[in-house]
């Protein structure tokens, strides 16, 4: 995508004025004093009231430990209030998503949020007597939702507690439901154990184990994307899709949370969650319709499908990683304009309440088949990880190349694969990559794309993900939510690789933090002859002198045209005398150029660039460069350097100045770049 993004969270379609609101109901939420609550429930519920969908029936008890008066706690979510240790802790005006705050709105809600302490069973019984309270009050009938917002290990004893508070008993069509949190076990053996503990308070059809993911709308077009045009659905299977990708980037560390992460993990955080439930929509078969269970129906035999690996091919087909400390240039504390300063950061093992010798993952890489007739041999590659180049989450789904025979004779000498990309966040959009004809008398071809945008295409409002997954639960549509068939069909592709790490020890930490991750993760997928698709924006471009405020056409041209490289500290990426094909632009990293008695000549840095030499003379390198660091590039090759060199004034005079630069300090003398580009000729 060469756009900048216009609206960061997931972006919701404004709902249509005839979108009825959902079923009456009162809310009880525990851990109503968490963080979960403060930054994600109460902006969510703030949105539907915003969107009028909730009903003029509703009302909120907030649930916890604490003493505190209603009076208080909407004092406190409103304004937000001090630590113990004396920090601020926002209000809703510092968590709302809109793009304007609505006094008036968020009045008439916090008049109907109403708080109990729950801290033993005395309290449950006032909790008891509050719903009714409140049912009277608001005409709700006798439905209640409660929302878990506790760790797993609480799931238990809340149920308990509200059984024996009689609050499972109802009366005429009044009905009860939880919403619970993840993670739903740590493990398989933990999931079964935390499902049988839940069903022995709750029915199936009680129970919604939320994954907020699922309430972004990008995630949900992907079956609405699937199922809803004609044009795609022949075309989903092995017989025209060569892999697909996908990719769940986090450019944050675990930003004080070391505590909680060492029991996690990316694995257990990020992929066997939301990304392997992202997976069941992306390669389901078609449900028999949209109702809850034919769609859950058709996950759960995706995810039994998928491939359980044994140890051994654990250890070939998953890569894990863990970030170590890297460094920051930023601007200079006290300086003048424009002068910038490096700092370090941490690795995770450097990170508050993180295990000096931990063996936790911060990253994950890992190709996984699916056997069943529609993806048979169809690689998925998945890959997720914290303190990262970039922020975005994305799937790739790249089509097998077209037969390139019918181009004999001309100057197309290569194919490149048709992709459709999904972007989830914080772009929402969904793109196309296609082949097209460059203008001229010559049959020449060049990637371009079409993108649909969220934010161009409808009004959007900013939404946290969960206000689907609240709308859907008041109105008993659990489509969204996973089922205990689903919960441990994902346990079962995970455990593996928990079993298999806890046997063998991880070489961390193994990647630099701001970079792709570890050099292993690129050979995984380059053993298959394939290669991360690294989904490169106009932001990043600009990082460097050589492009920032460049053409949005030049921009453009280069996102579609660079490849990603990753190299370790110590290994060569340009040898001299070798012929060149490819120049280089250093993202992240540090790289020598040094000559053949070993002479360092010159330390490239983030930003610079290095192989334009010997494209622009069409000679051999004139020099090498091996990684001083561990070091990601983006590379150009011969072709479209040519032909972007050719179509943009600006790239021209800005490599031609780079090139004299570093060219002045070799015996030979550099001709004028717009003469070489005649002589290297276009592809």
């Amino acid at each position: 995508m060469a756009e900048k993004a216009q609206v960061f969270g997931t972006a919701g379609k404004e709902a249509p004025a005839d979108s009825p609101p959902g079923n009456p109901c009162v809310y009880v939420i525990f851990g109503a004093g968490g963080d979960v609550t403060r930054r994600l429930m109460m902006p969510a519920v703030y949105n539907l009231a915003c969107d009028h969908l909730l009903p003029e029936q509703f009302a909120i008890i907030a649930a916890d430990f604490g003493d505190l008066t209603t009076e208080q706690y909407r004092d406190r979510l409103t304004n937000g209030y001090l630590d113990p240790n004396g920090k601020k802790v926002g209000g809703i005006k510092d968590f709302h998503t809109r793009k304007q705050f609505d006094q008036a709105m968020w009045d008439k809600l916090v008049g109907r949020i109403h708080y109990v302490k729950t801290a033993d069973i005395d309290g449950y019984k006032k909790l008891l007597a509050e719903v009714k309270k409140l049912q009277a009050e608001y005409r709700t009938g006798d439905n209640v939702l409660f929302y878990f917002a506790v760790p797993p290990r609480a799931f238990g004893p809340i149920s308990k507690n509200l059984v024996t508070a009689g609050f499972q008993e109802t009366s005429g069509d009044g009905w009860r439901r939880i919403i619970i949190e993840k993670p739903f076990g740590t493990n398989l053996e933990t999931a079964r154990s935390l499902n049988k503990e839940i069903l022995g308070y709750w029915r199936e059809d009680q129970i919604y184990r939320v994954d907020h993911y699922l309430g972004k709308e990008t995630v949900q077009n992907l079956l609405a994307f699937r199922f809803s045009n004609g044009i795609y659905e022949p075309l989903w299977n092995r017989n025209h899709i060569d892999h697909i990708q996908f990719n769940v980037s986090e450019a944050v560390d675990v930003e004080g949370r070391g505590d909680y992460y060492e029991t996690t993990g990316v694995l257990r955080d990020m992929m066997q969650n939301h990304m392997f439930q992202m997976l069941a929509y992306l390669t389901m078969e078609p449900p028999s319709s949209f109702e809850p269970d034919a769609v859950r129906n058709e996950k759960a035999k995706l995810l039994n499908s998928v491939r359980i690996y044994t140890p051994e091919e654990v250890a070939k087909n998953v890569v894990r990683g863990q970030y170590g400390p890297g460094e920051k240039t930023v601007p200079k504390k006290d300086g003048k304009p424009g002068e910038t300063e490096t700092v370090k950061l941490p690795g995770y093992r450097e990170e508050v309440g993180v295990n000096k010798e931990s063996k936790t993952e911060t990253f994950v890489a890992a190709k996984y088949l699916i056997d069943n007739w529609r993806w048979e041999g169809v690689p998925i590659y998945l890959r997720s990880g914290k303190a990262l180049w970039k922020r975005g989450t994305e799937i790739v789904v790249q089509f097998r190349k077209a037969p390139l025979a019918i181009f004999d004779g001309t100057p197309v000498d290569h194919l490149s694969a048709n992709r459709i990309i999904f972007h989830i966040q914080p772009f929402q959009a969904i793109e196309t990559l296609f082949q097209a004809k460059i203008p001229g008398p010559l049959l020449r071809l060049q990637t371009v794309h079409s993108k649909f945008s969220y934010s161009d295409t409808f009004k959007a409002s900013r939404y946290t993900g969960y206000e689907v997954m609240v709308y859907a639960a008041m109105n008993g549509d659990a489509t969204l939510f996973s089922r205990t068939d689903l919960v441990e069909a994902a346990w079962k592709i995970a455990q593996p690789l928990l079993d298999s790490w806890a046997a063998t020890p991880a070489p961390f930490p193994n990647y630099t933090r701001g970079t792709w991750g570890p050099i292993a993760a690129d050979e995984l997928i380059r053993r298959d002859g394939r290669r991360w698709f690294e989904v490169l924006t106009s932001e990043v471009l600009e990082q460097s002198p050589l492009f920032k405020g460049g053409d949005p056409i030049l921009l453009n041209s280069l996102i579609l045209a660079v490849r990603p490289g990753a190299y370790s500290a110590g290994e060569t990426i340009v040898k001299k005398g070798d012929v060149a094909h490819d120049m280089y632009f250093l993202c992240r990293g540090q790289c020598e150029v040094f000559d053949e008695s070993g002479k360092i000549l010159a330390t490239l840095k983030e930003g610079d660039i290095f192989g334009e030499i010997g494209l622009l003379l069409n000679k051999p390198r004139t020099a090498s460069v091996r990684a001083k660091t561990m070091c990601d590039v983006f590379i150009l090759d011969k072709g479209d350097f040519s032909r972007i060199l050719h179509d943009s004034p600006q790239f021209e005079e800005r490599v031609k100045q780079v090139a004299k630069e570093r060219y002045q300090a070799t015996p030979a003398r550099l001709p004028e770049a717009s003469l070489l580009v005649r002589r290297t000729g276009r592809r």
